[in-house]
């Protein structure tokens, strides 16, 4: 069997993701033998989909064909036994981010992810969150404080995907006092307001906590 998934044009960690995605579906039809191509337009990409595809298995050759990069997967059969394994490994993490499970809990500090241009770090927000969705784990808990409070709100370019994780288990707080200094309060639309001594509670509780 060939398949080819063409994640051009495509943003980390969606090549990942659908490479991922890909593996997972062949591995359920209990597929032992196939060529999966997946094509990228740069090389970030092609690495981040090559070390993903290795780490979890699979014999991987990456080429560039005229002008196009493709990275070609097939199992490895002498790393299978009766069947093929799923990846299992998180796709989150060849973005450089791994991400948690459990009980562990997020802060975000802001509605941007890093320091320097804001117009990126609202595009690194937006893949950030995106990938938390995406992935199999997640965690118990996110907490919004100070400008982040945007993200939980009408207009946010995130809002669909919080609620998606909400809708998965994951209890999303927003900051009170960050909502009323920055009027939002009657903007609310996913998760609840929460207050200071519940944000210290669900710090001090918490197995983990990383800070956004």
């Amino acid at each position: 069997m060939v398949e080819v998934v063409d994640a051009r044009g495509l943003s980390c960690p969606q090549p990942v993701l659908n490479t991922k995605k890909a593996l997972e579906r062949l591995a359920n039809q209990g597929n032992l033998s196939f060529i999966l191509t997946v094509l990228v337009d740069n090389e970030a990409a092609k690495e981040n989909v090559t070390r993903f595809a290795r780490t979890n298995g699979y014999r991987v050759k990456a080429e560039k064909k005229d002008d196009r990069l493709q990275v070609i997967i097939e199992p490895d059969k002498s790393k299978i036994d009766d069947n093929l394994a799923a990846p299992e490994t998180d796709a989150a993490g060849y973005c450089g981010h791994e991400n948690p499970a459990g009980k562990t809990v997020y802060l975000f500090k802001s509605k941007t992810l890093g320091e320097g241009s804001e117009e990126l770090g609202i595009i690194l927000m937006r893949g950030f969150i995106f990938t938390i969705k995406e992935t199999n784990s997640l965690p118990a808990k996110m907490l919004f404080m100070n400008s982040a409070v945007y993200l939980t709100t009408e207009g946010s370019p995130v809002l669909e995907e919080l609620q998606e994780i909400q809708k998965r288990g994951v209890e999303i707080f927003s900051c009170g006092t960050c909502l009323d200094y920055f009027q939002l309060k009657d903007k609310l639309r996913v998760g609840i307001i929460s207050n200071m001594y519940d944000t210290v509670e669900n710090l001090a509780r918490a197995a983990k906590c990383i800070t956004i």
